[in-house]
């Protein structure tokens, strides 16, 4: 008989509730009421406030923390996707990357996985608006670490918005590195309107920009252009990447390149 989890309070309830859907990617109202032992208008409750809070999106008869072409999925939910391909891709573009020089880079979990290896080619200046990133550069030798401000969206652990903006526009930096949550053949995509317009800004305050993106991404589109492909220097996939989506890339842009992500 399978056992429930004890719902002995509304927030620890609501918590396990969130890591439910995070680890499943998605959930019904029958199956969270079952799994807590709530009723289905609880569960609405629970949910409504979670959405609030960004930890997951409701839609009619469930939950998701999965990304769709309108929504982008929380923080907590990416930091555990496709870990060995953007593991693989931050190998790579790190042995992109000149000791001495200065990144940028932005909220995804695709360039905190950079980050994490930034100690290897130190003395650097990084700059990014993600908290998380900023906590694991700040006590790391030979980096100097510049944190782009703005309002802060729990959603994305990051700084965002026009103080963001022109943070970024007031700097200039050797490599820019940043993940979209969609490519297509032409034009990467974000859903998120706040998050395409620091992407830009970022693009546009890079000698040298990468657009660094692992195979799920690929062949897809979401609610709005963050720029056309040719707008980076360098793009960086997964090698699980579908050969003929690769090739689709590489008749339109010059220089792609495939990280290798090692057998399990």
């Amino acid at each position: 008989m399978k056992s429930r989890p004890r719902t002995t309070g509304g927030a620890t309830r609501r918590q396990a509730m969130a890591e439910h859907v995070m680890r499943q990617g998605s959930a019904s109202m029958t199956e969270l009421a079952d799994t807590f032992g709530v009723s289905v208008m609880t569960v609405h409750r629970d949910l409504d406030l979670l959405e609030s809070q960004g930890m997951v999106r409701k839609y009619r008869g469930g939950a998701s923390a999965l990304a769709s072409s309108v929504f982008e999925s929380n923080i907590a939910y990416r930091m555990t996707a496709q870990t060995a391909e953007k593991e693989a891709i931050a190998r790579h573009v790190v042995g992109l990357i000149e000791p001495g020089s200065s990144v940028m880079f932005d909220d995804s979990t695709t360039a905190l996985a950079v980050a994490r290896h930034l100690g290897e080619v130190a003395p650097l200046t990084v700059v990014t608006n993600f908290l998380e990133a900023i906590r694991l550069l700040a006590p790391m030798p030979g980096i100097r670490l510049m944190a782009l401000g703005g309002e802060y969206y729990p959603t994305h652990d990051s700084f965002l918005g026009v103080a963001c903006v022109d943070a970024v526009e007031a700097m200039n930096t050797d490599t820019v590195v940043v993940s979209t949550s969609a490519v297509s053949d032409r034009h990467a995509f974000h859903q998120e309107q706040e998050i395409v317009l620091v992407k830009r800004a970022m693009l546009a305050s890079g000698r040298r920009c990468v657009l660094a993106v692992d195979h799920t991404k690929l062949d897809r589109v979401a609610l709005h252009r963050v720029a056309p492909l040719d707008a980076f220097d360098i793009v960086v996939v997964d090698s699980r990447a579908p050969a003929e989506a690769v090739q689709r890339l590489r008749d339109r842009h010059p220089r792609v390149e495939v990280a290798e992500v090692p057998d399990a």
